[in-house]
Parts: structure tokens; sequence; C-alpha cells
């Protein structure tokens, strides 16, 4: 009954009932182009390739991101990604480059037109470079139409594949600009969520034909466990208390001390978000491409050992050292995007201060200090998750369900879904409705309460 009157409470507010409509019409505008195949594209060559790629490879994984548009040669088949790649160029050329520091920091309103000017024609570029190295994996697979002319399919499918990643940024923009949740977020979790049933339903006939119906519900209360856990995470700060001083006039005119309010930093458990499994996954995946080169007439690798470990996604070398490498760019990512000095001249603008901690260095010190002490834990939890898929498939999760168990994967799922739920929410609470939730609020990955929230 709770669910329904909720679900009540949502519709009778127009604005946020608008909103929702409006973001599932761009979505469904979405999921339909996965399945518009590009001009001289021969499907049924697709499909027979298809039954041999597995779903935890280096193409298994893309499809996954691109909701299966990637598999279907679609006119979105290269999905928002190209838009993501160049974001994280952008932002990290933030930390490095003087005149993009400039755009962030300094120039305000202007800065940001200017940067998403640069991210959109670098998304371009990059759509361009990719498109072509896709068509050129489309042809290897004997995929494209002898009756069409070579030139005509590449110059035009490259326009059509440039233009289907621009105008998903372009759903993903005005989702964010006039629907609910951030856009570019929710289409790459719809295209996630899209395998998710065939995947289960995969699982649970596999594990019914081998009469394992018990191990299949075992299995969903494990994922139902690594979900909890992982939401956990996402939601996890570390509050540092802080107090505002406040001063009272006097009958003659002084200014006289006064009790302060209270407030609280709050420092994230994983601040880093997903990004440090997207750069490690970046870099396991070139070994893993420098593989697939080196095949054999055979079919099997042709390298040694070590570097055949290293394409296996399940082996214990290749999770170790994505294990490492996480944890490595966790704490490389976090001190990037975590300033301490920041955190300590905003305290001191604002006239107020850490109990018990000297305004200045010692405060910028002390927020460091927390920083590495909470890092640790939180690196080592993103490094697990990311390589409990592997796990999964040594247990006999068949591979398309076991990429859900976590990685980048469910680290989305669960980050857009709470930050969606926590917007909506604000609308209930401002229309003097209940929350989602019986008590507290729902926390999505940038919705900390605290003066650190738009930091």
């Amino acid at each position: 009954m709770k669910f329904i009157q909720t679900l009540k409470n949502i519709w009778k507010i127009k604005e946020l009932r608008d909103r929702i409509l409006y973001t599932l019409g761009l979505l469904m505008v979405f999921r339909l182009g996965s399945f518009i195949v590009l001009p001289g594209v021969v499907p049924s060559a697709l499909e027979a390739n298809q039954a041999t790629q597995g779903a935890n490879d280096l193409l298994g994984l893309i499809n996954i991101f691109t909701g299966g548009a990637f598999n279907n040669a679609s006119i979105f088949a290269l999905g928002i990604m190209p838009y993501i790649t160049a974001s994280i160029i952008v932002q990290l050329m933030g930390f490095a480059v003087p005149y993009f520091q400039r755009l962030q920091q300094h120039e305000g309103e202007s800065g940001r037109k200017k940067l998403n000017q640069i991210t959109r024609l670098l998304t371009v570029a990059i759509t361009l470079v990719q498109g072509g190295g896709y068509l050129t994996y489309i042809n290897s697979l004997g995929a494209v139409s002898p009756t069409l002319p070579p030139g005509l399919f590449w110059i035009t499918n490259i326009i059509v594949l440039a233009g289907g990643t621009m105008f998903a940024m372009w759903l993903g923009e005005r989702i964010t600009e006039k629907g609910i949740g951030n856009g570019i977020s929710l289409l790459i979790m719809i295209g996630i969520v899209a395998q998710l049933p065939q995947a289960l339903i995969f699982e649970f006939q596999s594990q019914l034909a081998s009469g394992g119906f018990i191990v299949f519900v075992v299995e969903m209360i494990f994922f139902f466990l690594v979900v909890l856990v992982t939401v956990l995470l996402v939601q996890g700060v570390r509050k540092i208390p802080i107090q505002f001083a406040k001063r009272a006039v006097g009958r003659t005119g002084t200014s006289l001390p006064a009790a302060g309010n209270r407030d609280y930093i709050p420092l994230k458990v994983i601040a880093a978000g997903v990004m440090p499994i997207i750069f490690a996954q970046a870099l396991m995946f070139l070994p893993a491409t420098i593989g697939q080169f080196a095949m054999g007439d055979s079919g099997e690798f042709a390298g040694s050992g070590f570097l055949r470990q290293l394409t296996d996604t399940n082996s214990g070398v290749y999770n170790v050292i994505y294990f490492l490498l996480i944890v490595v760019f966790t704490y490389v990512y976090t001190a990037l995007i975590v300033n301490s000095q920041q955190y300590s001249e905003y305290l001191k603008r604002q006239n107020a201060y850490i109990p018990g901690i000297k305004p200045g260095k010692n405060t910028a010190d002390f927020i460091d200090s927390i920083t590495s002490k909470i890092t640790l834990p939180g690196a080592v939890s993103l490094g697990l998750i990311a390589i409990l898929p592997a796990f999964a498939s040594i247990f006999g999760v068949n591979t398309a369900f076991a990429v859900f168990f976590g990685g980048t994967t469910l680290l989305i799922m669960v980050g857009v879904v709470l930050d969606t739920l926590q917007q909506i929410e604000s609308y209930l609470l401002m229309r003097k409705y209940d929350g989602l939730v019986k008590s507290g609020r729902i926390r999505g990955r940038s919705g900390m309460q605290g003066i650190g929230a738009g930091m």
C-alpha cells in the first residue's frame, strides 16, 4: 500500500509526471535506434558471429554498454561512449593544463560553455576514428553486402555513426534539462539493463536444465547481497564535523562571540566513483586486443603463458593485476578530485572551522589524513567488486550474467538509480509528501548534504 500511495503521489505532481514521461519517451527512442541496422550490413552474418563472442571479452563488454547496438551494427553502435571518452579527456586536462584549469575554476558559466563545446568537438573526432575501426571490424566478419560499393559504404556509415552518437548525446542533454536524472548516465544504464533480462533467463534455463534450481536461488541471494554492499559503498561518507563561528552585537555595539551552527564535510568513501575501474579496464584491454591479433590458425593464442592469462578475464594473473590497478587509480583519482586546500580555503571564507584543528595548513593536512584513511578500504572494496564477475564465472555462473555481479555495470546501475530516485524524492518532499524511504533520505553519488556537496 505504501508503494502504491507513493506512485499516486508522484502522479499527482504535474511537473514530475511530465518529466518522467518525457524521459521514458526519449529512452524509448534511444532503444529503438539500437535495432536500426547500418545500410549495407548483412544481419545474418552478425548473428553467426555472436554465437562465438564471449560476454566478458573486449567486444562483449562494449556490446553491454551499448545495449546490444554494437552486435546489431545499428546507427547507435558506438553508443554514448565516444562522448564519455571525450569528457574524461577534458576532465583530466583540467587537472594538468592551465587553460582548462582556468575554464573550470575561474570563468564560471562562460568557461563551462567553452568546455562543453570542446567536449562536443572532441566527441566528433573520436567518433570518426572509432567509426572507422568499427567498420573495419564489420568488414572482417564478412557482414558487408557485396552489392554496395566499398567507398560508399565507408563514407556513408562513418557519417551515420557520427550522427548517431551526436543524436544520442543530444537525447542525454534533453533528458538532463527537461527530464529526470542525468541523461547521459541514464542512456548508459538503459543499455546495460536491456541485457539483464536475457542473461537472467538464460542463467535460469541453464541451471534448471542441470537440476540446479537451488543453486539459482543461492545465486539470486548472493546477487542481492552484492547490490546491497554496492549501495552502501556508493552512499558511504565520512562526516567531518565543522562549526560556523557567530558573533552577537552587545549593547555598546561591540561584537561578542556566540555559539555557532554545526555542519559537516561529507568525504565519500569512494570519491573516485567508477573512474578507477574504467581506467584499469582500458589498460587491461590492451593485452586482450593484442591477443586477438596473435591468434594462430587453430584459434588459440600464440603468445606465452603469461600473455595468454592476460587475455583471460577469469585467470588469477589477470584479476590480481586488475585489482592492483584499481587500487592505484583510486588513490590517484581521489588525490586529483579531493582538494584539501580548497576545503580549507572554503572554511576560512565561511568563517568556519573543524573543532580542535587550527585553520589553514593544519585543516588541509587533517582532511588529507582522513581522506587517505578512508581511501584504502574504499579502494580495496572497489577492487573486490570489480573482480567479482570472475569469481561468479568460476562458481558456474554463465558469463553473460556474471558481468552483472560487479564491475562497472553494477556500479553504474546502482549509482544512476540512486541519483534518479534522489531527484524524485526531492520533488515529493517539496510538495510535502512522504519520501521514498521510511527513515532518512536517499543520497546519490552527488547528492551529499553539507558544504562539500557542490565542490
